[in-house]
């Protein structure tokens, strides 16, 4: 075979992936074997693929079928290849931990040698995990017929049924199937993307996994949805969506034999012509617009839109692991958890420390998190709505110790600088991204921190994701001391 270039459809073996989707697929070269590059081929598996960039002797393919299997994989689910969603359906669960392991170790390897090493630590549950889902209607093929579910992986439009995703709670599939069944059979259109047309967007489905507490939020569009030339048709459409129709829809959610119960139904205008689910109006249609759910001793009210870990289980192991890693720090300290959320970390951490100041720029978030830490009745901590880099400026109490649990993206580099100008002798850093840790290590090295310990928690089965904990520390009178850098 000559040089590989753009549009060649090759066949070969993937021999590895990296994070967290990039296989590493074996074909033969002019001058010997070649590695291309094909996201979402899986070790092990023998796939077909087309070339669609070349750039310095680096190769990208884009998948085109399966041709064998790899030996360990069986058929998975049903919409294993076909959504967006799991990327290792078919594998077993202890081989997708060694794939994890075996990648974010690589990555880590330079800041890893010397640090105490935990493992990774398995999802208590594999199957069923996920404690939320957003389904969109749609249609699977233009002009078919109405579908409630998920995206077609690398598709903006198709809609598959999700009814019999399996990493979801099982109370999903029901609510889903009976919601698709119900307004197909009444011939609600679904909204448009590209002519803004139309009433039903998404359907929003949270459970407690511990409370077994349930709440659904049907998403439709607003009269003012779609801008001047599409509001009247949307009017006229939405008069379809009677309060008999929403009364019928709560109905048939409420006659289901749930393993859950419902606290509430929702009903949720989206005036915003994207595909994004986000509330403008909100009617309780049954009971309240939260549900509670209980993690490590500690009590949580959720809002539709609150932020909250999607594996209620893996995120008591996940905070279990942050717990015994601050545990001995937090004793009579002053702790800031940066990133905070909805502040579980910050009130695990407030049964020890003096006191904790979280920081998060989401301010539903904060919000969420002040009533979650009165409910748990904690006074010794104190939550603050804003960007890290600009409110680190205005805090006067300086830390003892740092949690640091940032978005995918990581830190902001000269937020980055201002946290480690603070010179304390422990953080933890908690990551759901590995590559943006990587990234941030390379400045949280320079200033003298090294990992003393570190582990990982597989918090979503069957995708490419993981979650990685590490304690940093530093010796006294390590460059960047804070009483070097703040004198």
């Amino acid at each position: 075979m000559g040089k590989l270039k753009k549009g060649m459809i090759l066949e070969g073996k993937v021999i590895k992936m990296d994070f967290p989707n990039k296989g590493t697929v074996e074909v033969a070269g002019e001058e010997g074997t070649e590695r291309v590059s094909v996201k979402n081929a899986l070790p092990g598996q023998t796939v077909s693929f087309v070339i669609n960039k070349t750039r310095g002797g680096r190769y990208e393919g884009r998948l085109l079928e399966v041709v064998r299997k790899a030996d360990c994989e069986t058929a998975g689910c049903s919409n294993a290849g076909i959504c967006g969603g799991c990327l290792y359906q078919g594998f077993p669960y202890e081989e997708t931990l060694k794939i994890k392991e075996e990648q974010i170790k690589g990555m880590l390897e330079e800041y890893t040698k010397e640090a105490e090493y935990d493992g990774i630590l398995p999802s208590p549950e594999h199957s069923g995990y996920r404690n939320k889902m957003e389904y969109t209607f749609g249609d699977e093929e233009k002009g078919g017929a109405l579908k409630l579910g998920l995206h077609r992986r690398g598709s903006f439009y198709d809609i598959v049924n999700a009814g019999s995703c399996i990493i979801a709670d099982s109370d999903f599939g029901m609510i889903v199937d009976a919601t698709e069944r119900y307004f197909a059979e009444r011939k609600i259109p679904y909204y448009h993307r590209q002519s803004h047309e139309g009433i039903l967007r998404h359907l929003l489905v949270r459970k407690a996994a511990n409370t077994g507490e349930l709440l659904a939020a049907l998403v439709t569009t607003g009269d003012e949805c779609g801008g001047p030339d599409s509001v009247g048709e949307n009017r006229a459409a939405r008069k379809l969506l009677t309060d008999g129709i929403l009364e019928g829809w709560k109905e048939e959610i409420l006659k289901l034999e749930l393993k859950g119960h419902v606290r509430g139904l929702l009903h949720i205008e989206n005036n915003v012509l994207g595909d994004v689910v986000r509330c403008d109006r909100q009617h309780v249609l049954y009971g309240e617009d939260h549900f509670e759910e209980e993690l490590l001793g500690l009590k949580f009210k959720i809002s539709p839109f609150s932020f909250f870990q999607t594996n209620s289980h893996g995120a008591e192991v996940l905070y279990g692991l942050v717990r015994k890693y601050i545990s001995a720090e937090c004793e009579g300290a002053e702790i800031y958890d940066l990133y905070s959320g909805t502040g579980t970390i910050a009130q695990l951490a407030a049964a020890a420390a003096a006191h904790v100041t979280g920081v998060e720029i989401v301010e539903e978030a904060v919000e969420a998190a002040k009533e979650n830490a009165a409910f748990n009745g904690l006074t010794n901590c104190d939550f603050i709505a804003g960007d890290v880099l600009k409110v680190l400026d205005d805090i006067e109490e300086k830390p003892d110790v740092i949690i640091l649990d940032p978005p995918r993206d990581g830190i902001h580099p000269k937020a980055l600088k201002k946290i480690l100008d603070y010179g304390v002798k422990k953080m933890v850093y908690v990551s759901c991204k590995p590559t943006s840790l990587k990234r941030d290590m390379e400045e949280i090295a320079g200033a003298g921190y090294g990992i003393k310990r570190w582990g990982m928690v597989d918090m979503f089965p069957f995708t490419g994701n993981c979650e990685t904990v590490c304690l940093l520390s530093r010796p006294s009178g390590a460059k960047h001391d804070m009483t070097d850098s703040k004198s």
